[in-house]
């Protein structure tokens, strides 16, 4: 995977927490034709950026913390 499509799909993948639809990451390994611990490490860059992700198990979803 070349760096541009890493930060597309970097951008894709906190559009999907923002909005909460990321729900499944099996999904999302299969639309970027990767492992789910690919995805796991793309969740922890986007933390590393800054973003408050987190995982909510009683909706099974991830989510964007709102800033209180």
């Amino acid at each position: 995977m070349d760096f541009l499509s890493y930060e597309k799909r970097l951008a894709y993948l906190l559009e999907l927490v923002t909005k909460g639809r990321l729900r499944s990451l099996d999904d999302v390994a299969g639309r970027f034709d990767c492992s789910t611990r690919t995805v796991k490490r793309m969740i922890n860059h986007l933390r590393d950026q800054g973003h408050q992700i987190q995982y909510d198990r009683l909706e099974k979803k991830y989510f964007l913390k709102k800033d209180e």
